[in-house]
């Protein structure tokens, strides 16, 4: 199967798990999603206007941003996201696949985390708070996950004032936690991670990192049994970015060596000056 076909059938697929999330388990328990489709539903629990389109709407202005500031590729791939959920929840029916509300919440959240998950395995994203973290660490080495949490946080308040029920905000927590959980476990999100390219092509490998707003450090190294010269390249990256860098390399130098290290932090600048 093509290389560019099969990331779009994962984030199609991705997106029929997320899809069938809000309307079988969320949406009719008037329970929250995180991010922006949870803005969506709690707008759409207090107004006429309908969900899925509210979904598609709040995440317009987030994807063009990301079009200028991200990578195309990326970017795309969320446009198929977004447009395939948005779709697959005028087709899925409203209509509670479980009566308790706990149990939706718990499934609701298991599916959220599967469709996410699969979604950055391939490199693309659900949109929405995603796409807002990726521009935020591309330029500027801030603790995104606090933000998009408070974020979440405030939205799940907002649900529980408006509705005057803190068990729907509870239960929401609740799938908004495991959502996260399983996507740790399919996709483990570091939030920064350290690569040291060792390649035979170690000048074309720079021509297409150096336009990605990191620092590319090349060291001199030597092969311990060749005792042949050999550039190493360093250069610390995003949990948004990696798939991303992990495509280049392999499209650039497929033989090339790469060591990938969990960073715990760093100092001085983090993006390209």
């Amino acid at each position: 199967m093509s290389k560019k076909i099969l990331p779009l059938l994962v984030v199609i697929l991705g997106s029929i798990f997320t899809a069938a999330a809000f309307n079988l388990f969320l949406i009719p328990h008037q329970l929250l999603s995180g991010g922006v489709s949870g803005l969506a539903m709690l707008t759409g629990y207090f107004t006429p206007f309908n969900i899925s389109m509210l979904y598609f709407v709040y995440n317009i202005p987030l994807l063009v941003a990301g079009w200028f500031l991200l990578g195309k590729r990326y970017i795309f791939l969320s446009i198929v996201s977004v447009a395939a959920t948005t779709w697959l929840m005028t087709i899925i029916p409203v209509r509670a696949a479980a009566t308790d509300l706990l149990i939706s919440s718990v499934f609701g959240g298991v599916l959220i985390g599967i469709g996410v998950g699969i979604s950055f395995r391939v490199g693309g994203s659900s949109g929405g708070f995603d796409i807002l973290g990726s521009i935020i660490t591309r330029y500027r080495d801030f603790p995104v996950g606090n933000v998009i949490v408070g974020l979440n946080g405030l939205v799940i308040l907002a649900m529980g004032y408006l509705s005057n029920d803190w068990n729907i905000a509870l239960a929401s927590m609740v799938s908004i936690y495991i959502g996260g959980k399983v996507l740790d476990l399919i996709y483990v999100h570091h939030i920064k991670i350290t690569l040291f390219i060792v390649s035979n092509h170690t000048e074309l490998l720079l021509e297409k990192l150096m336009p990605l707003q990191r620092g590319v450090t090349m060291i001199k190294a030597e092969g311990a049994f060749s005792h042949t010269p050999k550039d190493m390249l360093m250069t610390v990256t995003t949990r948004y970015e990696l798939a991303e860098l992990r495509r280049i390399i392999k499209e650039t130098d497929p033989n090339a060596f790469v060591n990938m290290v969990e960073t715990v932090g760093i100092m001085g600048s983090f993006r390209k000056s």
